[in-house]
């Protein structure tokens, strides 16, 4: 027999039945006033049923409206509970006033900025590579951030590590053919889908993620050195390609205006021999050493 699905509860912000805390403070100095007069027709032996009133509920309207009292700053928000349930939540800034058995806990609304620690992950390829990410993220949802998770804070910095590790695996580090969408060459992209990423995990906790990007991002310490080697090797095989191209473009070229104009006539000999010539004078590494020929045209 399967055991039971618990289905977790999702809450959503809504706005609290609070009031002005500067109503409720004038209200707070009549009751003090009024107390104070009591206090004085009986000092002055001059009991009356009014003054004895006010003695004995002037004390309890203090006690009733002095504890409602907090006060919000900007981008500041408390979430109201009674008895362990949620009963909204106030974002008006300055004195604000609610019952005093209604609890009220804050959470800040302001934009927060993280740097994650350094993580190890395996790209698409298996090579080991060390990635962190500065994440700026915000709570908009103040009852999901609260009560849906333990701890938001926490909460993010656990699915911040764990989106860099799925982004991180989803792409190769480097292509240098460029066909591939790669970690190092297209920040923005894979930018792009690690805060989409980000979104879906921290959405239950009530959290945006208004930018991100990666901060390091670099093949592990034991791969290094060869990993820079092959890099090296597959640089100068592009340029070694780029090159050969380039030069038997202007070969051709060369032969061809030859031709066209009549300056030479060459034999199939020749003519290899000219193109090897050429070739070496175009793609070797060194300069060449030209030798004059004051002979004939075939010593």
């Amino acid at each position: 027999m399967s055991e039971p699905i618990i289905a977790l509860t999702s809450s959503r912000e809504h706005r609290a039945p609070t009031a002005s805390g500067y109503a409720m403070l004038m209200v707070l100095l009549v009751a003090i006033m009024i107390q104070v007069y009591g206090i004085v027709q009986l000092a002055n032996d001059r009991p009356s049923a009014l003054a004895i009133a006010t003695v004995i509920i002037g004390p309890l309207t203090i006690l009733l409206i002095a504890p409602g009292f907090y006060m919000l700053q900007p981008n500041q928000a408390a979430a109201i509970t009674l008895f362990g349930s949620y009963k909204g939540s106030d974002r008006t800034t300055g004195l604000r006033w609610v019952l005093p058995w209604l609890i009220r806990k804050k959470v800040s609304v302001r934009a927060n900025n993280f740097i994650s620690d350094r993580i190890k992950v395996n790209d698409l390829r298996g090579n080991p590579i060390e990635m962190a990410a500065q994440i700026v993220w915000r709570v908009v949802d103040t009852a999901q951030a609260l009560f849906d998770v333990d701890d938001y804070a926490q909460f993010v910095r656990v699915q911040v590590e764990a989106a860099i590790r799925t982004i991180g695996s989803r792409y190769p580090y480097d292509d240098f053919e460029h066909m591939e969408v790669t970690l190092r060459g297209n920040h923005d992209v894979v930018g792009a889908e690690l805060r989409t990423e980000l979104q879906a995990r921290l959405a239950v906790a009530g959290i945006t993620v208004d930018e991100c990007g990666f901060t390091h991002l670099a093949y592990a310490q034991e791969i290094a050195g060869a990993m820079l080697r092959r890099q090296q090797a597959q640089a100068v095989v592009a340029a070694r390609k780029t090159m050969v191209e380039g030069a038997v473009g202007m070969v051709e070229m060369a032969l061809a205006m030859l031709s066209e104009k009549n300056v030479v006539e060459l034999d199939d000999e020749r003519r290899a021999a000219m193109v090897s010539n050429l070739m070496v004078v175009l793609v070797g590494d060194r300069d060449t050493q030209p030798v004059v020929n004051a002979g004939t045209l075939y010593q």
